[in-house]
């Protein structure tokens, strides 16, 4: 069915006309409810002066510019390049698509571009072509369905960094380098770089330093020829954490001293580097340096993170504080919640700390059936 046919029905029940009511004087009843049915084919003409008769501006091919700025949209986002995407939906002829031919891709392209995308009403899937499809179905999180639909480098990234951030790192990996392959053929190095990065992120999860230093470093190398200098710092960032899961503080000081732009995080690891090599001074003043962050709420998990490194600088006995249990599992559970699985991997050390200290075996294996490699890995 055409969107057009879609929308004339839907906003002629909305308004509760008949349908002898729209279209007196433009077509017959018969031929509009044909239209409805989308068993023909209105001219621009006729769908113009029935769309006026209910208040809306239908924009027609010609005055749409065919169809240009949603080709570059897509192009945007099927080769990752995201910020292009939401300049490119901000510029006030993108509002000329919304009632026009090409209403479907500019709600679902906008929703791609939205910083909280969702996905646009189920009824309008009769109406979408695969593509289109593809596009909804990402968007309900049906990452599976996507690339059924639309086998491209784009959706199975995406699909990767969705199982990815719920833990599920074998399968991520799957896609993620089913997502490379196909980047690599189409062309797409944003999207390789999407997937390397990625890659190297499992890797860091599960602890396997050499791999996940070659997929950042194929991912650096991508990044530099891209000028993606966050990403760039974002790999630096990670192999920084990943050296203090592996034990390795120096190494990790060395970064995070050096680090410019200190976020909260970023201050959270860098109090821990100092805790582990014994500089207690120097870790709970960089703890107050976090809390002096703006940004930074009570019940944000960056500020919680913080708060469960300062009791165990504070208090030397701190495996026999009630206080410091609750806040360490109220960490745990916020990063569970609201950031990828990777954190609560950086903290099951001393999650399973506790439970051992406090003898509660079975809590400390039931934590670990939640993370298989890991457990493996121990």
């Amino acid at each position: 069915m055409q969107y057009a046919s879609f929308m004339i029905r839907q906003k002629r029940v909305e308004m509760n006309w008949s349908q002898e009511g729209l279209c007196k004087g433009i077509c017959t009843a018969s031929y509009l409810s044909k239209i409805e049915q989308g068993k023909a084919e209105p001219s621009d003409d006729v769908l113009m002066l029935l769309f006026a008769r209910m208040g809306i501006e239908w924009k027609t091919a010609e005055h749409s510019s065919d169809g240009k700025m949603v080709e570059e949209a897509y192009e945007f986002l099927l080769s990752g390049e995201t910020d292009r995407l939401k300049e490119l939906v901000c510029d006030p002829e993108w509002k000329r698509y919304e009632n026009s031919p090409w209403g479907l891709d500019y709600l679902l392209l906008s929703q791609c571009a939205s910083e909280n995308p969702q996905p646009i009403e189920e009824a309008l899937e009769v109406c979408m072509n695969q593509m289109q499809l593809a596009l909804q179905r990402s968007l309900q999180g049906r990452w599976e369905e996507s690339i059924h639909l639309y086998p491209c480098g784009y959706f199975y990234v995406s699909a990767g960094l969705c199982r990815y951030h719920q833990g599920n790192v074998t399968k991520a990996m799957e896609l993620l380098q089913t997502a490379n392959e196909l980047a690599c053929q189409e062309g797409n190095a944003r999207i390789m770089l999407f997937a390397r990065i990625t890659m190297g992120s499992c890797y860091s999860n599960l602890q396997d330093y050499p791999s996940m230093l070659s997929h950042y470093q194929a991912a650096r190398r991508l990044a530099s020829a891209l000028g993606a200098i966050e990403e760039v710092e974002g790999i630096s960032y990670n192999i920084a954490a990943t050296q203090i899961e592996l034990g390795q503080y120096e190494q990790a000081l060395d970064y995070f001293e050096r680090r410019q732009d200190q976020s909260a995080l970023s201050l959270h690891k860098l109090a821990i580097c100092y805790e582990k090599l014994n500089q207690r001074q120097k870790a709970l003043e960089t703890l107050d340096q976090a809390a002096c962050l703006e940004q930074v709420l009570p019940e944000h998990a960056e500020a919680k993170i913080c708060r469960v490194v300062r009791l165990r600088l504070t208090n030397e006995h701190y495996l026999d504080s009630e206080e410091y249990g609750q806040a360490l599992m109220d960490c745990f559970e916020t990063c569970k919640r609201s950031l990828p699985a990777g954190y609560c991997i950086f903290h099951l050390p001393w999650m399973l700390q506790w439970y051992e200290y406090h003898r509660q075996y079975k809590c400390a294996y039931e934590l670990l059936q939640d993370f298989p490699e890991y457990r493996i890995k121990k």
